[in-house]
C-alpha cells in the first residue's frame, strides 16, 4: 500500500514539475520579446509563414463551411417557416464558434506541425547548440517570433474565415435556395453584436497562443533522433487540437 501512494505522489509530483517547465518556457518566450537585438524580420517572416500560407486552405474550409451550414440551416428553418432568419444563423455560427475553432484546426495541422518538425529537426542536428555556442539566445531567435506571430496571425485568419464562410452561406442561401437578399443581410445585422465578434477575437488570440506554445515546445524538446521528431510532431498536433476544443468550451462558458 505505501509502495502504491510513493508512485502516485511520484508521478504527481513529476506532472506538476513537467507543467512548471512548460509554464517557464512560455513565459521565457514572452519575456524574451522585449529584450535586445530585435530581429523584426524574423517576426515578418514567421507572420508569412503562418498567416498568408495558410491563407488557401482557411478560404476553402471556410467557403464550404459556410455552404455546408447554409444548406442544413435552411432544411432546419423552412420547417417552421422562418427562412429569413438564416443568414443570422448562419453569421451566428461561424462568428461564435465554428470560424476561431476551425481556423485554429487548420492551422495547427498545417502550420503547427510544421514548426515543430522544423524546430524538432534542429534540435536533434544540433542547429540549436550551434546557436547557443554564438551567443544567440534559441528561444528569442526561433520561438519567441514564432509565437508572436500566431498571436497576430490567427485573428487576420479568423476574420477572413468569418467572411469567406458567410459570402458561402449566401452563394447557396440567396442564389440557390431564392432567399431575399436584403432580408438575409438585415437579419444578420440586427442579431451579430460587437459581443459576439469581441468573443471570436478572443478565442482566436487565446488559440494561437496554444496552437504556438505546445508545437514549439514539442519540437524544443524533441528526443531520439529522427524517430523523435515524426512522435513529437504528432504529439503537437493531437495535444494543440484537443486543447483547442477544450479552451473553446472553457472560453464559452465564461464570455457568455
Amino acid at each position: 500500500m505505501v509502495k502504491v501512494i510513493e508512485n502516485i505522489g511520484a508521478a504527481t509530483i513529476d506532472r506538476i514539475a513537467k507543467l512548471g517547465e512548460v509554464v517557464n518556457f512560455l513565459l521565457f518566450s514572452l519575456y524574451s520579446f522585449f529584450l535586445p537585438p530585435f530581429r523584426f524580420h524574423l517576426y515578418l517572416k514567421q507572420i508569412y509563414f503562418i498567416g498568408n500560407r495558410s491563407l488557401l486552405v482557411i478560404i476553402l474550409t471556410a467557403l464550404f463551411t459556410g455552404m455546408v451550414l447554409a444548406i442544413q440551416g435552411y432544411h432546419t428553418l423552412s420547417q417552421y417557416g422562418s427562412e429569413a432568419y438564416l443568414g443570422s444563423a448562419v453569421a451566428l455560427s461561424l462568428i461564435r464558434e465554428l470560424g476561431p475553432v476551425l481556423a485554429a484546426l487548420m492551422v495547427t495541422g498545417r502550420a503547427g506541425s510544421a514548426i515543430t518538425a522544423e524546430i524538432g529537426v534542429m534540435k536533434i542536428s544540433e542547429q540549436i547548440d550551434a546557436l547557443k555556442t554564438m551567443d544567440i539566445e534559441p528561444i528569442k531567435y526561433l520561438i519567441t517570433p514564432k509565437i508572436v506571430a500566431a498571436l497576430i496571425s490567427l485573428p487576420l485568419l479568423t476574420t477572413v474565415f468569418d467572411i469567406v464562410g458567410i459570402t458561402g452561406g449566401y452563394l447557396v442561401g440567396v442564389k440557390l435556395f431564392g432567399v431575399n437578399s436584403g432580408t438575409f443581410f438585415s437579419t444578420m445585422e440586427s442579431s451579430v453584436t460587437f459581443h459576439d465578434i469581441y468573443t471570436s477575437y478572443v478565442k482566436a488570440f487565446f488559440f494561437g497562443l496554444l496552437i504556438s506554445w505546445i508545437c514549439c515546445y514539442k519540437g524544443y524538446t524533441t528526443e531520439r533522433g529522427a524517430e523523435g521528431v515524426g512522435l513529437a510532431t504528432t504529439e503537437a498536433v493531437v495535444n494543440a487540437s484537443v486543447l483547442i476544443l477544450v479552451c473553446d468550451y472553457l472560453l464559452t462558458s465564461i464570455l457568455f
